[in-house]
């Protein structure tokens, strides 16, 4: 599928540590809108992942979707059925959980300046992050798939990282 037909507001969601940020910010340098971070939403600057107040993290994400046009990368299922309202695309990223295992080791230790990392970030290794990545986000997948098909929206189904790749080249974007 071309990139085009994903139009102007995409939605990018995945587990953890599958690129997503990367990946938005490539794609709204290549179409000239705005990247943004869930992430950065969710938690609290200068902090080690600390989260907002839900209310905030719902008033910037409903600021943020109220715009023209944006590549938007998380999940946070609880702002997805107002995000999936103005979307006109998706994008679903999921490597293996190996792949993600490491990708957030190489990101919590050795990439502090990452597309998506927190102001002042503060990151550390967490356990319960681990246990996260290997054994719970993976429940997710069946409820992205049904949310998405409810949703009616092109889909595009990035698998591996070799697909994300191939994505990559194909729609002709840079890496950051």
């Amino acid at each position: 599928m071309p990139l085009a037909a994903l139009g102007r507001r995409i939605c990018i969601l995945g587990p953890s540590s599958n690129g997503k940020s990367t990946l938005a910010t490539a794609i709204g340098r290549k179409l000239d809108i705005p990247a943004v971070h869930l992430d950065l939403f969710f938690h609290l600057p200068n902090t080690d992942w600390v989260q907002r107040p839900r209310e905030e993290f719902h008033a910037l994400h409903d600021a943020a979707i109220a715009g023209e046009s944006w590549v938007m990368d998380g999940n946070y299922s609880s702002a997805m059925p107002k995000r999936f309202a103005r979307a006109t695309g998706v994008i679903l990223v999921r490597a293996p959980r190996l792949a993600n295992l490491w990708r957030y080791f190489n990101r919590t230790l050795f990439q502090t300046k990452r597309f998506g990392a927190l102001e002042g970030n503060k990151d550390s290794v967490k356990w319960e992050m681990i246990h996260w990545l290997l054994f719970v986000q993976s429940r997710n997948v069946g409820k992205y798939d049904a949310m998405l098909a409810e949703a009616g929206m092109p889909v595009v189904r990035m698998n591996s990282m070799t697909e994300i790749n191939r994505y990559y080249d194909t729609w002709g974007l840079e890496r950051p």
